[in-house]
């Protein structure tokens, strides 16, 4: 069902070397997009199409002579597409970048080439600024600034490769000098994305290259006081909320970027009035649905993980601006809890950090409605939560809190969760050596027994009363006022 889709440019030729070079650099980007997960990360990315992946294998790097080409192509008249693509794959050797930007009026020879009539010069020309874009040496940012009024006003047409290559030559440079960044803004890069995702919504390359370049703008230095407020005056926040479509033909990449795209924004703002108005919520949460369907299908195609994680975030963040009594109507769907616990169950093992923080937006929606408290009842799903009770990393206790906010409901729930065995597994945390999960499940016990006489009575039979004991004895503090308090106030009278 779900895919993550990869748009290239299919080129013959050596299948399968070019094939593992695929892969390879398939891996690569999914490494990337896996720190992002982990942390803010600006990244830079190289397009290659497949037949240049094949010609990368071949040539040395710095094999080839860049003043030799730069005086051709200043001198030749109809060999110059040929020139150029030399040009790019030399360029991809620092030294031989470095010494490129220092010849006199190179860079004013590619915005010539770049600004051209020749349509195919016209591409090789943007690849080579790609090439140099890439460069680990930040002085390539400034260089390629006589291009940038170019290269957005390319963002409008011109073809599926020779757009994406400006996006990517766009996104690398941004981050690199705050020069650019200012220059990138005042020349309006932010309309010109917001234009782009518009006119390209079906163009799963150019989307995801758009969500890339947004995003690296986005972790830029100052970007909260200086980017953010132009992102949300635009119309990119309703353009990336398009992208987040629950429809498997559509591919996982272009969410993948626009989500992150999102959470920069809901992290970056302490008021998300304006993207709840303009349906943030509810689409982050019909997309998780529709992921944990997919859970349930059976389909953990590698790359889901991705999607997810800046989907929790942007709910959680979310959901401290959104009132009380409108969440029902903003998520719009309470199978949102039952796709969460899936989701949980789904990357346990592979990916433990993002079922905790899973857990953790289930917890915070928990804790703010009672529909979902008792949506979580209705569909039977206590039981499966109760047997992640066990697991450490701190998934258990965020489990062990959504069960809490249950109880803390309404008494009829907390029967229900007896009915279902919450004290024989609260009888089990007790036990645990996690001070954490000892004292939270004392405050569950509390909140149970207080519901009903008949749960106190039920805990004893189920052997509770030497687990009280035995806490009151071998603790101090806090555990043990509290274990006392439920033995003398609650159990033994």
């Amino acid at each position: 069902m779900w895919r993550l889709n990869k748009v290239r440019h299919k080129a013959g030729g050596h299948a399968n070397t070019l094939e593992e070079l695929r892969l390879r650099r398939r891996e690569k980007e999914r490494a990337l997009r896996q720190a992002r997960r982990d942390r803010q990360l600006v990244s830079k990315r190289l397009l290659l199409n497949e037949d240049e992946e094949q010609d990368l294998m071949e040539i040395t790097p710095g094999e080839q002579d860049v003043v030799s080409l730069f005086h051709a192509l200043q001198h030749s008249g109809t060999d110059k597409e040929a020139y150029l693509r030399t040009l790019s794959k030399a360029l991809r050797n620092p030294s031989a970048q470095l010494t490129f930007i220092k010849l006199e009026n190179s860079m004013h020879l590619l915005v010539g080439l770049l600004t051209g009539s020749d349509a195919r010069c016209r591409l090789q020309a943007v690849r080579c600024l790609h090439e140099l874009s890439h460069s680990p040496h930040t002085s390539m940012a400034s260089a390629c600034l006589p291009a940038t009024p170019y290269l957005l006003t390319y963002l409008s047409g011109q073809s599926t490769k020779f757009t994406e290559l400006c996006l990517y030559t766009l996104g690398n440079i941004c981050p690199d000098n705050e020069v650019v960044k200012e220059r990138l803004l005042a020349q309006g890069i932010i309309p010109a994305l917001a234009s782009c995702i518009q006119n390209q919504t079906h163009n799963l390359a150019v989307v995801e290259a758009a969500g890339f370049t947004l995003f690296q703008l986005l972790q830029t230095k100052d970007a909260v006081q200086k980017v953010i407020p132009m992102v949300l005056a635009s119309s990119l926040p309703s353009q990336l909320l398009s992208v987040l479509t629950p429809d498997p033909e559509f591919g996982l990449a272009p969410a993948i970027e626009c989500a992150w795209c999102l959470h920069s924004l809901t992290s970056s703002t302490v008021d998300h009035r304006e993207l709840l108005a303009q349906g943030a919520l509810t689409q982050c949460s019909s997309l998780l649905v529709s992921l944990g369907g997919a859970v349930v299908e059976g389909n953990t195609d590698q790359g889901v993980e991705l999607l997810v994680c800046p989907l929790l975030r942007c709910v959680g963040n979310l959901l401290s601006s959104c009132p009380v009594e409108a969440l029902s109507s903003q998520l719009g769907d309470v199978h949102l809890v039952a796709a969460l616990c899936e989701l949980v169950f789904a990357f346990l093992h592979s990916f433990p950090a993002l079922a905790r923080e899973t857990a953790w937006v289930l917890n915070n929606l928990t804790a703010h409605s009672t529909e979902l408290c008792s949506a979580l009842l209705t569909f039977n799903l206590a039981p499966r939560l109760m047997e992640l009770l066990p697991f450490s990393q701190g998934i258990n206790t965020m489990i062990l809190r959504v069960l809490a906010n249950v109880a803390h409901k309404k008494k009829e729930f907390c029967i229900r969760l007896a009915e279902l065995g919450l004290l024989s597994a609260l009888a089990a945390t007790l036990k645990m050596a996690n001070q954490d999960m000892v004292t939270l499940s004392l405050e569950v016990l509390f909140m149970m027994i207080v519901s009903s006489p008949q749960i106190a009575e039920q805990f004893v039979r189920q052997g509770g009363l030497s687990v009280l004991e035995a806490i009151q004895y071998n603790n101090e503090g806090e555990v043990r006022r509290r274990a006392t308090h439920l033995l003398e106030q609650h159990i033994l009278t």
